[in-house]
C-alpha cells in the first residue's frame, strides 16, 4: 500500500469527487486502475464510464 500525505479529496458541489496526488484506485477484481490524479469519480450514479465522471450529472437533477 502506498503512503502519501499529498493525496487530496474534494467534493465538488453538485458534481464529482475530485482526487488528486498519488494513490491507488482498484477495480472490483483487485487490479489497479490508476495511481495518480487528478481523477473525477461519479457521485450521481448516471455516468456511463463508472467509476469515473462523464459529466452526466449536468443533465440530471443531482445535487449534493
Amino acid at each position: 500500500m502506498m503512503e502519501n500525505k499529498n493525496t487530496q479529496f474534494k467534493v465538488n458541489a453538485d458534481g464529482p469527487l475530485e482526487i488528486s496526488g498519488e494513490f491507488e484506485l482498484f477495480d472490483t477484481s483487485g487490479e489497479i486502475i490508476t495511481r495518480q490524479g487528478p481523477i473525477y469519480l461519479c457521485r450521481c450514479g448516471n455516468s456511463k464510464d463508472k467509476p469515473f465522471c462523464d459529466g452526466s450529472h449536468k443533465a440530471s437533477d443531482f445535487s449534493g
